[in-house]
């Protein structure tokens, strides 16, 4: 059974792919979350299931439910169950990547010289930073990836885009923080760093302003999502951040 703060997150998680989408449909297990606005964006079209499901039944569920669009993306949020999932899954060709759930613990840093921007700021380096991640994809991918993060402002209470700027003023670093003061959680989400500005301290003054504005709304579980087999885990627990669950992502082309 999951400690009552990691269901606390589960349910916020659950409850920001809701809010953020533009359709929801229910499903036995969870729901479909779609917005046609940016259907290259998996994120945005997807199945999550947040409840026990039939896992022999997903991949057709899935199937039904995603059958318009290229991909298949799935999130089950609770470990039990996506580790249960995996082996149906993996027979109907999906791959498997595993989330760390980390919540930030100990005292908030002192500071943090980043700011709240808008999407204007980030456009231009978000754009450039995908391009290098995404090369071979064309511009319109690349547009969906950029302007989806209009549509997070619906997921949660307070939605802050984050960035640390350089002396010249460009946006250096950037990140998500959704915040749900009623319930004290508050998510810190997708930091980037421009490739030109690494290792510079940009990403962790973006991490220490959000964790300040978080504590700022009293909001006490402070938490992000790491690969499990990613370098980002290690960065992250040097900071503070330590592992209290995990989530399931099944992705398929």
């Amino acid at each position: 059974m999951p400690s009552p703060e990691l269901q606390r997150i589960h349910a916020f998680m659950s409850a920001f792919a809701r809010r953020q989408a533009a359709r929801v449909v229910d499903l036995p297990g969870g729901f479909a979350a779609y917005d046609d606005a940016f259907s290259h964006s998996h994120a945005n079209n997807q199945v999550v299931i947040d409840t026990d499901v039939d896992t022999e039944a997903l991949p057709a569920l899935a199937d039904e439910a995603l059958g318009h669009l290229p991909h298949r993306l799935i999130s089950v949020l609770d470990d039990a169950t996506g580790a249960a999932c995996a082996e149906s899954l993996g027979r109907a060709g999906y791959t498997h990547s595993t989330l760390l759930v980390m919540v930030h613990e100990g005292p908030v840093p002192a500071g943090g010289s980043a700011e709240v921007v808008d999407l204007d700021a980030l456009r231009e380096p978000l754009a450039r930073r995908w391009r290098g991640f995404l090369p071979d994809v064309d511009g319109e991918v690349i547009r969906h990836l950029v302007e989806r993060r209009e549509a997070r402002r619906r997921g949660a209470d307070v939605v802050h885009f984050i960035g640390s700027r350089t002396d010249e003023g460009d946006v250096a670093s950037w990140a998500d923080l959704y915040l749900d003061p009623a319930t004290g959680t508050a998510q810190l989400e997708d930091l980037m760093t421009a490739e030109d500005h690494l290792r510079r301290g940009h990403a962790d003054a973006v991490v220490a302003t959000a964790l300040r504005l978080a504590a700022a709304q009293d909001c006490g579980t402070r938490f992000l999502t790491a690969f499990a087999a990613d370098w980002p885990r290690h960065w992250y627990e040097r900071r503070g951040f330590s592992v209290i669950g995990r989530t399931h992502c099944f992705e398929r082309s």
